[in-house]
């Protein structure tokens, strides 16, 4: 047996290749701020409290780390992925701890597998744990703020002659885990999004996801609104340049992006399905050629009648 399979033997405990996975991620962590956008280290807190003043969230950071970013946030998808394809197939004791390969998870999210690869997976796995939430989303009723961090504890093995890494486990806070043990609480992403280098294309393509879903109109949001939702941390001026770019590459999984103006004249931007605007321009094409033909039929119509007026006079 070759070291490869006698290492998957060690740790392949339950989960299930990455071929066969749909990629999940929570919709309460979509569409608001709990991530640092960037990758340098972010000690600002992020607070965010919703329009109608329902839902609050603050991130704050561990000064030795910083706030656990939304690369990070690839290891949450990953594992929530993982448990929701064994509920899928029928388990029935979901734990929240899972065993895996350092290799595995890095390879999975598309990530360097080499050795800044793991120091980078290291360094994740304790933005993830010493990041502090405080929210009112699931919050109990007596305390009405929930606080809580992403992992309760992660710990990686390592070879114990090369000290090359083996194992890996970690275990989700209860927050997290009782978040994708809810039915209808997840949605799917397009595995092209661990290919998004930006913070921001990143939660935008999230929002997106979230609020345009599969809308055959799409979805307006508000240029300040989004600001809001994505948690960035320069000012909207900042935000709204950065947003023009993303809107010129045109490089978001799903989605087409574009500028709008709302009805009372704010700025906005316009989401819609790829394949949704691909239907909208068949459609109107075809729409077109039909009135096209019916045009010509009416010209040809009108033609034939003054063709018979005429011969009628001749005789």
């Amino acid at each position: 047996m070759s070291k490869r399979a006698i290492r998957n033997q060690e740790f392949d405990l339950f989960i299930p290749q990455v071929a066969d996975l749909a990629w999940k991620d929570q919709r309460e962590l979509m569409e608001r701020p709990f991530f640092s956008l960037g990758k340098r280290k972010r000690l600002k807190p992020i607070e965010y409290q919703s329009p109608d003043g329902e839902v609050y969230v603050r991130v704050s950071a561990n000064p030795q780390f910083g706030i656990a970013t939304i690369w990070d946030a690839d290891i949450l998808i990953w594992a929530t992925s993982h448990l929701n394809k064994l509920r899928e197939r029928g388990d029935n004791d979901i734990p929240r701890t899972i065993h895996t390969t350092s290799y595995d998870l890095l390879k999975a999210i598309h990530r360097d597998t080499g050795g800044a690869g793991y120091r980078e997976l290291q360094a994740a796995l304790e933005r993830l744990q010493s990041t502090t939430i405080e929210t009112t989303l699931r919050a109990p009723k007596r305390t009405k703020r929930a606080q809580f961090g992403w992992l309760d504890e992660w710990a990686l093995e390592s070879d114990s002659v090369t000290g090359a890494p083996r194992g890996l486990t970690l275990t989700l806070s209860n927050w997290v885990y009782e978040g994708l043990m809810r039915e209808r609480s997840l949605l799917t992403l397009h595995p092209d999004y661990f290919t998004l280098t930006g913070g921001l294309e990143r939660a935008i393509y999230r929002i997106a996801r979230k609020h345009a879903g599969d809308q055959p109109a799409g979805w307006t949001c508000r240029v300040k609104i989004l600001h809001e939702k994505s948690g960035s941390e320069g000012p909207l001026k900042q935000f709204t340049y950065l947003l023009k770019k993303i809107i010129a590459a045109d490089a978001l999984p799903d989605y087409a992006v574009s500028h709008a103006t709302t009805r009372d004249g704010e700025a906005a931007v316009h989401f819609v399905r790829r394949d949704a605007a691909e239907r909208a321009r068949i459609k109107a094409e075809l729409d077109a050629l039909a009135a096209a033909d019916s045009r010509r039929a009416a010209e040809e119509a009108r033609a034939l009648q003054v063709d018979a007026i005429v011969e009628g006079r001749r005789r």
